[in-house]
């Protein structure tokens, strides 16, 4: 009995040895196999490009030359409905054959430019927000605006916005003080709508005064004018008291150049239904507008200036049509956004 005790307890004590090892060597193969099994590397993130936002214009380069033209009766009655064998260019002389032709009612990217400098105090700034109201009531409804307002320094007060109320109510928070910065203004306002979601660009400039605080100066502004395809419109606020030379011979004439060189019109209304009618003119003839592209056949960036004239021929039984544009470019590769 003692000798079967024995090895049944032996028996028992070498299963328990036995399975132990094994459960030993397998853990500790176990943990070498993990060890010797290198890390797999990790992926490598792929590089991304930053943008903005899904509406972020891409910027290309191209010698294509846009226009944006407003054809007008000879009561001033805009004319739509042309077709392009309507339309002729000439660029420094040279016939241009037309390869883009668009009649739509687009919308536009438009930098409001509002002026809230001293001068402006009173019921000047009041009067031209509620003119500005009408403006929006009557543009595109998917317009963008970007709002930049200046006295003594431009700032960006909106960026890209296609809520019209929202800008209206922005301009109720303004307190109009110090000088005006109207060239630094310009500037801004081109910068930012040249990066606006839409091919066509404009701007509306609503001052009171001539610049007496910027740090660019007239030739500066005049020449990026020209270099950009962005219609500008001006519209010269005046007060109860003031006269027709309130603005001063500068920046009236200031108003005019800009807005004559890009194809766009200076107003300067004597009362306050005149400034709504404007207003909402200026509106009704961005959305009444051809848009004329061509690639010029004798390009060379040479950065020299080139003029450009069109005609349009009025269809049979039309009165003589006018047809407003900007005046020419400067001969550099163009950098556009679309």
């Amino acid at each position: 009995m003692k000798v079967a005790g024995f090895r049944l307890y032996f028996g028992n004590v070498l299963s328990s040895w036995l399975i132990f090892g094994v459960f030993f060597v397998c853990s500790t193969g176990l943990g070498i196999a993990q060890e010797a099994t290198p890390e797999p590397s990790p992926t490598p993130e792929p590089k991304l490009e930053f943008i903005e936002d899904d509406n972020a214009p891409v910027k290309v380069k191209t010698d294509l030359v846009t226009l944006t033209l407003t054809v007008t009766d000879y009561y001033g009655r805009y004319v739509s409905g042309l077709n392009k064998k309507a339309f002729s260019v000439m660029d420094n002389g040279v016939p241009q054959d037309i390869t883009f032709f668009s009649d739509s009612d687009a919308p536009v990217s438009i930098g409001v430019l509002f002026d809230i400098s001293g001068s402006m105090g009173g019921d000047k700034v009041s009067k031209a927000r509620n003119a500005l109201a009408r403006f929006i009531m009557t543009s595109h409804p998917s317009d963008e605006y970007f709002l930049i307002a200046f006295n003594s320094r431009a700032q960006l007060l909106m960026d890209r916005t296609r809520d019209g109320d929202a800008v209206l109510q922005k301009l109720t928070l303004v307190k109009p003080k110090d000088n005006t910065a109207l060239y630094d203004a310009v500037y801004l306002g081109i910068e930012r709508v040249t990066r606006g979601a839409h091919q066509k660009r404009a701007l509306l400039v609503i001052s009171d005064g001539q610049d007496n605080a910027s740090r660019y100066n007239f030739s500066e502004v005049r020449r990026l004018m020209k270099e950009s395809d962005v219609v500008t419109y001006a519209v010269g606020i005046l007060g109860r008291n003031d006269n027709s030379g309130a603005m001063g011979m500068q920046g009236q004439a200031f108003l005019e150049e800009i807005a004559s060189a890009t194809g766009g019109r200076a107003f300067f209304p004597q009362s306050d239904i005149e400034l709504d009618e404007i207003f909402e003119r200026i509106a009704l003839e961005l959305r009444h507008q051809y848009a004329v592209g061509y690639t010029p056949k004798d390009f060379e960036p040479n950065g020299k200036w080139r003029k450009v004239k069109v005609k349009v021929k009025p269809p049979r039984g039309f009165p003589r049509l006018t047809v407003r544009g900007r005046e020419g470019y400067f001969a550099t590769p163009n950098t556009s956004y679309r």
